[in-house]
């Protein structure tokens, strides 16, 4: 329930705050008054976008806010979902700010526009010209029988199978067309793909095979260098060895005498350990080399083949080729050996249709057992409202199309005089009965569901008299168990009002302002009065508005 709603420098606002009630609140006022712009302000903070220009005064940042009771919102779920702090008293906040950036607060926590549209959704639900214009379209006449037969479950049920359906589809064509393409290529990737085999990538070790390479290439060089140094190492007397082996026998005497030379022995010991495993690797090498033309020209092949297939695929080592490899071998079995996975992905798909149909047909059978209550329930208020001889039908039929709404088509048909078959509704009615078509089903509604705070835009446009009255006598009835805000131009339906408020522009110098006030009993009098008989106050017109509001 919207408790309290404040507007500061917005359009004509400079600031204003309405308190508004639990049960039935009626604003009446001039046309141009500004009852649009406090409807634009509501709309600000329920998530719509705001115009650049919204603020009265430029250089000053628009407020609006809003004061909610959600006891009986069920809301825990939402507010712990995007990580906002729960309170019964929740208050919303849009800021606009000088720079034109926009900002958004539930109770002092920032958001973004998605989940103040969402959180607005739940809480109230403005109903203007436009959406009464939309009854006639398929998408509200399911919202509205879903929500009176109460097969919202199973229509989200079906969407959620709809989806699975859409993707075993998908995943089907895009394999059909995966092999489709596969079967052009098939030749050239099967070439590609034996190229790649050839060499035995998986085995392929390319540091290894450039270091053995290096060594065949260079062995003559090798006997040379190593021949040398295993002879500067063991030559007999002359060689490093003896002469180390020397210095360690001459060190060794003197390693007791002080740490220092102790120290300098267990280097010399360790320089000789060390020469000791240089000079036995390098004999090692010099018997592992072998002149080996054969193996050197398999490694220089295998090297510039390597280096080939490189820069044909435009990569920089075997382990990109590798995954070539895999890509090029799945695309030659999809092409070559891929009956099994389309007889899969086919089953797949037949699967997620059968399941689909199911709880297309369970859908559709539950609306079409409710729709005969619904229909009932919606021409019993159409008779509240002088439309006496109405007939208002949901013509649902099945299809073939599995549409977001279900398996079948849905139009709204309608009649208002005895005899006459029921068309389409946008065509059958005139504006003041859609008018009341419209307030005959959100009465029903609220019958039936939990609404949120329901905002009627001058729902009455096109009705007078008796209609008008009775119309209020409706919207009343809704104010017992809800909270209704109704704009009306119509001084019927303003009495029928718990409380009314009244939206008028003030002028001071140059400039107007837009700005509300809630109506005691004598000043409700004066302005039902007044829209009754005019700004000039008659003594009929005086009487008129007591016994309205009697």
């Amino acid at each position: 329930m919207l408790q309290s709603l404040s507007i500061k420098n917005y359009a004509l606002i400079d600031d204003i705050k309405v308190d508004l009630e639990a049960n039935l609140n009626m604003i009446t006022g001039q046309t141009g008054a500004g009852k649009s712009i406090i409807l634009g302000a509501l709309g600000l903070l329920l998530g719509s976008r705001a115009q650049l220009d919204a603020a009265k005064d430029q250089s000053i940042k628009c407020i609006i806010e809003g004061h909610f009771d959600i006891a009986n919102y069920r809301l825990g779920a939402f507010f712990k979902e995007h990580d906002l702090d729960f309170d019964e008293q929740t208050i919303i906040r849009r800021e606009l700010l000088p720079s034109g950036k926009s900002r958004a607060f539930v109770n002092d926590t920032p958001v973004n526009l998605g989940v103040l549209l969402a959180l607005g959704e739940v809480l109230i639900d403005v109903h203007s010209q436009h959406q009464t214009l939309s009854l006639g379209q398929g998408n509200f006449g399911y919202y509205i029988l879903d929500a009176l037969a109460q097969t919202r479950t199973e229509l989200t049920e079906y969407q959620e199978k709809r989806n699975a359906w859409i993707a075993a589809q998908a995943a089907f064509q895009k394999l059909l067309d995966g092999q489709a393409a596969a079967l052009k290529e098939l030749d050239y990737n099967t070439f590609l793909l034996d190229e790649l085999n050839e060499i035995s990538l998986d085995q392929t070790n390319e540091t290894a095979i450039e270091e053995e390479l290096s060594t065949l290439s260079n062995v003559e060089q090798l006997e040379l260098g190593l021949g040398e140094a295993h002879a500067l190492l063991s030559e007999q007397d002359h060689g490093i060895g003896d002469k180390l082996r020397a210095l360690n026998h001459t060190l060794s005497p003197i390693a007791n005498v002080s740490p220092v030379f102790e120290s300098l022995s267990e280097r010399a010991h360790s320089l000789q350990i060390e020469l000791s495993d240089v000079q036995q690797e390098i004999y090692e090498s010099i018997e592992g080399l072998e002149h080996d033309p054969a193996r050197l020209k398999h490694l220089e092949q295998r090297s510039q083949k390597l280096y080939d297939l490189k820069r044909k695929h435009a990569v920089l080592d075997v382990s990109e080729l590798i995954e070539i490899e895999k890509d090029l071998t799945q695309k030659v079995q999809l092409a070559t050996d891929n009956d099994s996975l389309v007889l899969a992905a086919k089953d797949e798909l037949q699967n997620a249709t059968d399941q689909l149909d199911i709880v297309a047909a369970k859908l559709h059978k539950n609306r079409k057992s409710k729709i005969p209550m619904i229909q009932e329930g919606i021409v019993a208020v159409l008779r509240q409202l002088e439309i006496p001889d109405s007939q208002f039908l949901f013509s649902l039929t099945e299809s073939e199309d599995y549409s977001i709404y279900g398996k079948g088509k849905l139009e709204i048909l309608f009649s208002a005089n005895r005899g006459v078959s029921p068309i389409a509704l946008k065509k059958g009615a005139s504006g003041g009965e859609l008018s009341r078509v419209m307030l005959a089903i959100k009465s029903l509604l609220a019958k039936n569901i939990s609404l949120p705070t329901l905002i009627f835009d001058e729902i009455d446009t096109g009705v007078s008299g008796s209609i008008a009255n009775k119309m209020g006598d409706v919207m009343q009835q809704m104010g017992r168990s809800m909270q209704v805000v109704c704009i009306t131009h119509l001084p019927q339906v303003a009495a029928k009002g718990y409380v009314q408020f009244k939206v008028y522009k003030e002028v001071q110098g140059d400039t107007a302002s837009t700005k509300i006030a809630r109506l005691n009993q004598e000043e409700r009098i004066v302005e039902i009065a007044q829209m009754l008989g005019g700004q000039k106050l008659s003594e009929s017109a005086i009487n008129h508005a007591k016994e309205l509001l009697n």
